[in-house]
């Protein structure tokens, strides 16, 4: 983010000017909390005291005080109101785009589980009333011979979250669908969004990303939960050529795609996308979400990838020419 001046002064142009600085800096401290990996907004306040690389990044002086954890907390309904995420997003993109990193006719799309902020135990009857717990803190819950779904049940910690299974065999949690769209050519992540968690979640969101792509005759890559009919009928109609992994049985895809040498350089650049969510993972914080209720989780989503971003341009900026 050096020269970032320039690139987010207008992102807060909505702000009175006494809000502006401090907005400036809790965006910043924010990027700081997904590259460096901070638990929590709290732990990264109390590095703030100490860390003098974290102190120059948000230009605060060495003997100047912090702000309390709770100001993120205040600031957050703003953000989501101002679209903060998308808008800082599209700026991180469009320095790419004046790059020439970013591909416009080769993409992939790929959507992965994200564990919500709420426990099984949470997850009871719509209606229920339920009675006192016998330990407020980690209460006792038997679901012996109780069958739950997301047609009768509902979490009371996270209402937006639903259950869900990574695939058959694996076990059930509340999560939320995470969805990337990323161009072929550097491995840059052109879109995301996080959505709630149903059956045809992770094909909606894609059809969704790949409806926002500038009108033009394009290729994406996928893995083989979008070898289904109805998506690559809706993807053909959006004059996207689905370059998607076959089903072993079963599988839409036939003849029309798979013989080009594109399908082929496709199947091999998709893989590419695992990276980005191991990274939003594992780097990024998201292996389990801090945040609540779609918007909230869709906008973190949206700034995690717009730091992946960031991670990957430095190092296209510093590889050998």
């Amino acid at each position: 983010m050096r020269g970032d001046d320039q690139h987010t002064d207008h992102l807060f142009s909505y702000l009175s000017p006494e809000q502006r600085v401090p907005a400036e800096q809790l965006l910043r401290a924010l990027l700081l909390q997904v590259l460096y990996s901070v638990r929590s907004e709290r732990l990264l306040m109390e590095q703030l005291e100490y860390n003098l690389l974290f102190r120059w990044f948000l230009g605060l002086g060495m003997d100047e005080a912090v702000w309390t954890a709770t100001t993120f907390t205040k600031n957050r309904e703003r953000w989501l109101d101002g679209d903060i995420a998308r808008a800082f997003f599209g700026e991180v993109v469009a320095q790419a785009r004046t790059q020439r990193w970013l591909s416009d006719d080769h993409f992939t799309v790929d959507g992965t589980l994200l564990e919500a902020w709420a426990s099984l135990k949470s997850f009871r009857k719509r209606g229920e009333v339920a009675p006192p717990p016998d330990d407020p803190g980690n209460p006792t819950v038997n679901f012996h011979g109780d069958r739950r779904s997301n047609q009768t049940h509902q979490s009371t910690t996270d209402p937006d979250s639903r259950l869900a299974r990574k695939a058959n065999g694996h076990e059930a949690t509340l999560a939320y669908v995470g969805e990337l769209l990323m161009e072929n050519r550097h491995g840059l992540v052109v879109d995301a969004c996080a959505v709630r968690a149903t059956g045809t979640a992770e094909r909606d969101a894609a059809l969704g990303l790949l409806a926002g792509l500038p009108a033009r005759r394009v290729t994406t890559g996928g893995d083989k939960s979008y070898d289904q009919r109805p998506f690559l009928a809706a993807a053909r109609a959006l004059q996207v050529t689905p370059h998607v992994a076959q089903k072993t049985s079963g599988g839409a895809v036939d003849g029309r795609t798979t013989p080009h040498a594109g399908y082929g350089v496709s199947q091999r650049i998709r893989k590419r996308i695992e990276e980005v969510f191991g990274w939003m993972k594992t780097v990024g914080l998201l292996r389990k979400l801090r945040h609540r209720g779609t918007a909230r989780v869709n906008w973190i989503v949206l700034f995690t990838a717009a730091a992946f971003n960031l991670v990957r341009m430095r190092a296209l900026l510093t590889r050998p020419t």
